[in-house]
């Protein structure tokens, strides 16, 4: 199974790092991460240079999708040729967007009615999209995630890991990488974030 890691240019290290290298503990159980790039190269909003591992059409062929965030956002929803080139399909992918990359999903006209956590620099501009904002750190409807706050993107690749290969698949990543003495309260609070996304009923 392969993710795609959408990361645009400006984009937030924590959030396409954060995801892709959490997912990427997964590889021996079939489940690995690219970094998806629009060009080859891309730089952050620090200024560090990140060459692509896939080019922006592999997000058709990817089972899962995680639309990354970064201080272009606005600028990538505008653009048109851009977004075309994102084509996507929740019938049959895992979708998720973190921070700003929820304005990408509601420009694309997947979130409909659905609600959405995003940052707070980004909220009003996609509420402005008519798509209510939720004050909680994930929410997933079907095969549809958002997830808000840079921190959060450890419960976007929680997510991604439990529908794919399962909680315990999750639950050993998460045990790996937590700080040393934290272990439990990690695994909890990743796994727990998930579960209470995905049962707030509106």
């Amino acid at each position: 199974m392969q993710v795609a890691v959408v990361t645009f240019d400006g984009f937030n290290e924590l959030d396409s790092f954060i995801a892709s290298a959490l997912i990427n503990r997964c590889r021996k159980d079939g489940l690995e991460a690219f970094i998806t790039t629009p060009t080859p190269v891309v730089t952050s909003m620090n200024g560090v240079e990140v060459t692509g591992q896939r080019p922006m059409e592999f997000v058709t062929e990817a089972e899962v999708v995680l639309i990354g965030s970064g201080v272009k956002a606005r600028d990538v929803v505008e653009d048109d040729r851009l977004i075309a080139r994102l084509r996507l399909d929740p019938s049959r992918q895992l979708i998720g967007a973190q921070c700003s990359g929820a304005l990408v999903l509601a420009r694309l006209g997947l979130l409909e009615d659905m609600p959405a956590c995003t940052d707070v620099k980004t909220r009003p501009f996609v509420e402005a999209r008519g798509v209510t904002v939720l004050d909680t750190p994930f929410h997933a409807e079907g095969n549809i995630a958002t997830a808000g706050g840079c921190l959060a993107s450890q419960y976007l690749a929680t997510w991604v890991m439990t529908r794919t290969l399962g909680e315990d698949a999750a639950r050993g990543v998460l045990d790996y990488v937590a700080p040393v003495g934290e272990n439990r309260e990690t695994v909890e609070r990743a796994l727990g974030a998930v579960r209470s996304g995905e049962s707030v009923l509106l």
